[in-house]
């Protein structure tokens, strides 16, 4: 391939867009800007990757964030200097805190303007602290040999540590001086030109600078035999599956739990709650039934062995504290050891997948079905049957309902992506298993409610499928800008905002028990309707008062092209409160029903 540049600027920056294409990056998304112009055009100049444009840095960043997430591979994001790389930074926390390789690039004011009051000018050096992991600021460009060799050596570097395990962002600050567009510059190449030209194609014939590798990331056989010795004695097991993407994880782990005779606790996002897998000990109402004191009481464990981050239930996770003496397992490929309650005893830093399979076969035959695990089978039936029996009976507009109703309208092989607070928890609570492949997404890096509506499109972006996402009114307020990808890009999705006039979950907390204060500062009612966002974007809308114009509205937006806005005017926030409580009453009397008789 022929390369032109036409001054240093473009020599800098096409070697390193060149060296990011031939290690594998196929996505960049691009915030205009002035001194971003020689990353920008030179991406342009690359067909191999392809380009995706957006006038706002939050939501574009939240946009590669959700690309990167379904294809797990590096997605870039580049945008110019100042405030502008200042809006990356939520989804640069998100995608470090789960595992998201992303490649966080901008441009930046050359050394001499920087603490001297120049316009756009602001400290970038670093900027995002210890939510990347590796920041480098390179020098302003010069047309050397040495340079060109030392910025395919950097893109080569970054791509390496993005997709390196635990896989996460990567931050790479340019200054450039002007000119900032391609012209010819007189004497940038007038003595080493023609070395310059050299290191540029001389490069091109030989391999990727420091094209990362997979790492298979497994325990010694020593370990695997000491934990298989003890697991097959511990009939009091449990396996808990936090947020995964990988997958293969679901064969795997269910393939481990028939061998160990343990229960799973499949949190929503672990992706083992629904598909072709076998989830005969896959429990799915965990969420109900633990709430009860009497269950809880009744299920002392004796090993726990937990994979990736904690699941969202919070009645599940004060199970688990319920229960600090016992041997807490924790296998996770991830970031630091995530174990907020501070329960672990082991943590096994390996892949979970790899985990899984090395660990099965290490063990003896299976164990025959012990009474613990039909115990658990025992409660999660009624209670799933409970919690249908008692969602069908609502015909309010009852926001726990919506998931139950998608799990009857979803197609095989779709995207449900959930929004933070109160949409994530309904998943986790009243979305059933199933014998159905879906791929459930959520941003719980950070558990930010901003950009969930650019992460779900850069999801359909990546995967050219239809998205369903269900997300708050606050939420979807947050990011109302992220809907201009959806016209620019002809993506496929049903949004489906539920609106109950504020932030919902705060009605949960102690602070609602404060109504002289609670709706000023918590409850923040808006009064919105969203029908002119949908008219603004050019997307179709459905405003629905009842569960029959729901499953319609869902229904024939998930059999045509483009995006439509399904509005759910909620019950106020005060009854969906009582209604949820009402489900976990339900369910644990029905639980509690034989012990009276």
């Amino acid at each position: 391939m022929t390369i032109a540049f036409e001054n240093r600027n473009y020599a800098f920056a096409g070697a390193f867009v060149d060296e990011l294409a031939r290690n594998g990056l196929r996505h960049v998304c691009i915030c205009p800007g002035s001194r971003s112009s020689p990353l920008a055009l030179s991406f342009g100049r690359r067909p191999s990757i392809k380009t995706w444009m957006h006038l706002d840095e939050r939501s574009a960043s939240f946009f590669a964030l959700g690309m990167a997430r379904v294809l797990r591979e590096p997605v870039a994001v580049l945008c110019s200097s100042g405030t502008a790389a200042a809006n990356f930074h939520p989804a640069v926390a998100e995608a470090h805190n789960d595992c998201v390789p992303l490649l966080v690039l901008t441009a930046d004011r050359p050394p001499e303007a920087v603490g001297w009051g120049s316009l756009q000018t602001m400290e970038q050096d670093g900027m995002y602290g210890r939510h990347v992991k590796w920041s480098v600021t390179l020098p302003p460009p010069e047309a050397a040999p040495s340079l060109v060799a030392y910025v395919r050596a950097i893109a080569g570097r970054a791509w390496a540590t993005a997709t390196a395990p635990p896989t996460g962002p990567v931050h790479v600050n340019f200054p450039f001086r002007e000119p900032l567009e391609p012209v010819a510059v007189s004497g940038d190449f007038l003595s080493d030109g023609a070395a310059v030209v050299e290191a540029w194609h001389g490069r091109e014939r030989q391999a990727p600078y420091l094209a990362a590798l997979p790492i298979e990331r497994r325990l010694g056989h020593d370990v695997l035999r000491r934990l298989a010795s003890d697991l097959s004695k511990v009939e009091r097991g449990l396996i808990v599956c936090g947020p995964q993407y990988d997958d293969a994880f679901p064969d795997a782990v269910v393939a481990l739990a028939k061998r160990l005779g343990y229960p799973i606790v499949a949190d929503v996002l672990s992706q083992v709650r629904c598909g072709f897998h076998d989830c005969n000990l896959v429990l799915d109402a965990y969420d109900a039934f633990v709430r009860d004191a009497g269950v809880m009481a009744s299920l002392s464990p004796q090993v726990i062995l937990r994979f990736g981050a904690v699941p969202v239930s919070k009645p599940f996770t004060q199970y688990l504290e319920r229960h600090p003496s016992v041997r807490h397992i924790l296998v996770d490929g991830g970031p630091g050891w995530r174990d907020p309650s501070f329960l672990t005893a082991e943590v096994v830093q390996a892949d979970a997948t790899l985990f899984c399979r090395d660990l099965a076969d290490a063990l003896p035959n299976a164990l025959k079905e012990s009474p613990w695990v039909g115990r658990w089978l025992s409660l999660n039936r009624p209670a799933r049957e409970v919690i249908a029996v008692q969602l069908e009976s609502l015909d309010t507009m009852f926001e726990g309902r919506v998931f139950w109703e998608l799990a009857r309208l979803m197609p095989d092989d779709a995207i449900l992506f959930a929004g933070n607070s109160m949409p994530l928890r309904d998943l986790d609570s009243f979305y059933p298993s199933a014998n159905r492949r879906v791929l459930f997404l959520a941003n719980r890096g950070v558990s930010g409610i901003d950009g969930v509506v650019s992460s779900a499109l850069g999801a359909a972006a990546a995967s050219g499928k239809h998205v369903v996402l269900v997300i708050g009114d606050i939420s979807f307020y947050h990011d109302m800008n992220g809907l201009l990808a959806a016209k620019a890009r002809n993506l496929n999705a049903t949004i489906i905002v539920v609106n109950n006039d504020g932030g919902g979950i705060f009605s949960f907390l102690p602070q609602a028990g404060f109504p002289d204060l609670f709706e000023h500062f918590f409850g923040t009612p808006h009064g919105l309707t969203f029908k002119a966002a949908a008219e603004l974007y050019g997307l179709g809308y459905a405003r629905v008062q009842d569960w029959d114009a729901f499953r319609q509205a869902v229904g024939s937006s998930l059999k045509k092209e483009g995006v439509t806005i399904v509005e759910l005017p909620c019950i106020d926030r005060t009854a969906n409160v009582v209604l949820h409580r009402q489900v976990w009453q339900a369910v644990g009397a029905a639980l509690n029903a034989p012990r009276r008789a």
